[in-house]
């Protein structure tokens, strides 16, 4: 199954995973440890966006050793990023009302475009469109 990539290919995975990790470590993990509430006392959606975020970085920690197995963790962060570009920040720029508060968060988010160039499509589509799918019950 691994020759299906080319090695190179599992190296820009690889590489991706590994510039997820560099990024939520400067990022997220000091607001962690410099909080000076406990993780219980955060306002509910921080605590939720944290958590999450966490599971994601500890996810892309195992991408770098399992490129191909962690590949729908990929396709989680390509999809979250490419609907709220859409949702979010195109309609404010199509009316002419994007505010410049919100621009670094755009250019930030937008760098999903990197996600879409390291995923190998021709193994996402053999492996989650054509392949067949797995069983619902006993035959």
């Amino acid at each position: 199954m691994m020759n299906e990539v080319s090695l190179t290919r599992l190296y820009v995975l690889r590489a991706m995973y590994l510039l997820v990790v560099v990024g939520l470590a400067l990022s997220l993990w000091p607001g962690v440890f410099a909080s000076k509430k406990p993780f219980s006392a955060w306002e509910f959606f921080r605590g939720v966006e944290t958590s999450m975020m966490a599971a994601f970085w500890l996810l892309c920690v195992l991408g770098i050793r399992y490129p191909l197995q962690l590949l729908p963790v990929l396709m989680w962060e390509l999809l979250w990023k490419t609907i709220w570009l859409i949702a979010v920040p195109l309609p404010l720029w199509l009316n002419g009302t994007l505010d410049d508060k919100l621009l670094p968060n755009v250019f930030a988010i937008g760098a999903v475009i990197l996600v879409y160039a390291a995923i190998p499509w021709s193994y996402v589509y053999r492996h989650y469109i054509k392949k067949q799918g797995d069983q619902w019950r006993k035959t």
